[in-house]
């Protein structure tokens, strides 16, 4: 948790904390990071840009106190492990509760861009799992098609 002050605003300039390209163990194709403010002692969420270019998406994971998107940019999707498939654009929020084994990214056809803001327990937001795979994405693509 970060040493913030709990009776001052904080101003987290564009920048200021760190970017950096998505881990090959956990997204599959091109993805940036951009932090964008960590959590504190009464906001027990951190917040990070997060643009994937076509076809790129997470590994499956978990968020042990849940996770808020905001798409920002694009079309994307994301699935759980019961089958179910959203397809989500340019302003649409997504909530995924705690411990829902998800994924999320880019269609095929563009880039797209969300914040994300996920909640932090004990020092812990993510646990990720094993990468999606090919037949994995390309049925999910399928069936939000199918929703369209």
């Amino acid at each position: 948790m970060s040493e913030q002050d709990p009776n001052k605003q904080v101003h987290f300039k564009v920048g200021s904390l760190p970017s950096f390209k998505g881990p090959d163990d956990f997204f599959t194709g091109d993805v940036q990071v951009d932090l964008l403010f960590p959590p504190n002692e009464t906001a027990h969420y951190s917040g990070a840009k997060v643009t994937f270019q076509p076809g790129a998406r997470t590994a499956w994971h978990v968020h042990p106190a849940g996770q808020h998107l905001i798409v920002t940019s694009g079309v994307g999707l994301t699935a759980t492990r019961d089958g179910a498939v959203h397809l989500f654009h340019e302003g649409d929020a997504i909530w995924c509760p705690a411990d829902i084994d998800h994924w999320h990214g880019a269609t095929e056809d563009g880039a797209m861009s969300h914040i994300a803001l996920t909640g932090d327990l004990n020092g812990e937001n993510v646990e990720w799992q094993e990468k999606v795979t090919d037949e994995q994405y390309q049925q999910a693509l399928k069936d939000a098609a199918d929703l369209s």
